[in-house]
């Protein structure tokens, strides 16, 4: 995040590993805008200068022709470059809570990533593993929110293709986010479709730091990364095949 309050550690551990593989995380929603106020009036709340607080109020703007376009690509524009002034390499954009799935949103944010030299994109959407609703039907509700927002897929397969940008076939974890544990990650490698597809994840850890930002994502941070990073997990990779590639990859194809 260019307007995150951890940027400045983020660059140095990016400088640290030149080999990784470095997005930029988008934010629209939850967060103050790089830009002054009167530049991107149109993305926030006027009373807090801030972006709105929820996804939902996003998609309300943005439903109701309230988002301007061009404000949208200066302010990602700006997000993008201020991580490259700072001398991190963006291989990839993706978005705060997925703002992108969203054709009003999507488009300026190419035009930005593009303007930008910067080739590929997250695709937020997913097949849907129905099993995993079985194995924890806690995950229904997730489950059919991410299968209604599937009907923009095509739509935004298209548009990436036609921007000539570059795209993974989907993503995983997005249903399982915040309730991740072996038993899941497993049942989501086993019934891995072909392709190339991006696992959503926020591993981490459950700090003081942590403890003043809003957000439901704690302890499952440290449960992700003990997950991520067992043998367990390696081992499982390689009995099915599963080779690693990062955006700098597919950004080089």
């Amino acid at each position: 995040m260019a307007n995150g309050g951890a940027l400045s550690d983020a660059v140095a551990i990016s400088a640290s590993l030149p080999g990784i593989s470095v997005g930029c995380h988008v934010v629209l929603v939850d967060g103050l805008p790089v830009l002054p106020a009167p530049q991107v009036s149109s993305l926030i709340e006027e009373q807090t200068q801030h972006f709105p607080d929820s996804l939902t109020r996003v998609v309300g703007h943005a439903f109701r022709g309230r988002l301007d376009p061009n404000q949208i690509e200066a302010e990602v524009t700006a997000q993008i470059k201020k991580l490259q002034t700072a001398g991190v390499h963006v291989s990839h954009v993706d978005t705060h809570k997925h703002t992108h799935l969203f054709p009003q949103v999507l488009r300026p944010i190419l035009r930005a990533a593009k303007s930008c030299g910067v080739r590929a994109i997250r695709n937020p959407f997913g097949r849907l593993n129905i099993r995993l609703a079985l194995v924890r039907p806690v995950l229904w509700k997730r489950t059919l929110q991410v299968g209604l927002l599937n009907r923009w897929a095509t739509a935004f397969r298209k548009t990436v293709a036609e921007a000539g940008m570059l795209t993974t076939d989907g993503s995983l974890g997005v249903v399982t986010t915040g309730a991740l544990d072996e038993g899941l990650f497993r049942s989501s490698i086993e019934n891995l479709p072909e392709g190339t597809w991006e696992f959503v994840c926020h591993p981490g850890y459950n700090d003081a730091e942590l403890d003043r930002v809003r957000t439901r994502l704690r302890a499952s941070r440290e449960l992700e990364l003990r997950v991520l990073t067992s043998e367990s997990t390696r081992k499982l990779l390689q009995t099915h095949g599963v080779e690693l590639v990062s955006y700098r990859e597919l950004g080089s194809a």
